[in-house]
């Protein structure tokens, strides 16, 4: 089962690609998604990235937390479920 990891402080230049390239070096990438502003396009700073095993995700927060990605040092946590509005 994929483990979902929620990735704080991006650069605004940072792409889905850039971001699926970083984290390869943690493990698989089945998905890396860099969330944009619906009206502008530009990115809200945040994104999310799902690695194909629990010990990838791990692997992933334990060396990527805290690194640099374009300039900025992200933030990588587990992703928490969405909370009703």
């Amino acid at each position: 089962m994929a483990t979902k990891l929620f990735i704080g402080s991006l650069a605004w230049a940072t792409t889905d690609d850039s971001l699926r390239d970083f984290f390869a070096s943690a493990g698989t990438v089945v998905s890396a998604n860099v969330i944009k502003d619906r009206d502008s396009g530009r990115s809200k700073g945040f994104g999310f990235v799902e690695m194909s095993s629990d010990e990838e995700a791990k692997k992933a927060i334990d060396t990527l937390n805290g690194k640099e990605l374009d300039g900025r040092s992200i933030v990588v946590n587990e992703a928490k479920p969405r909370e009703d509005r």
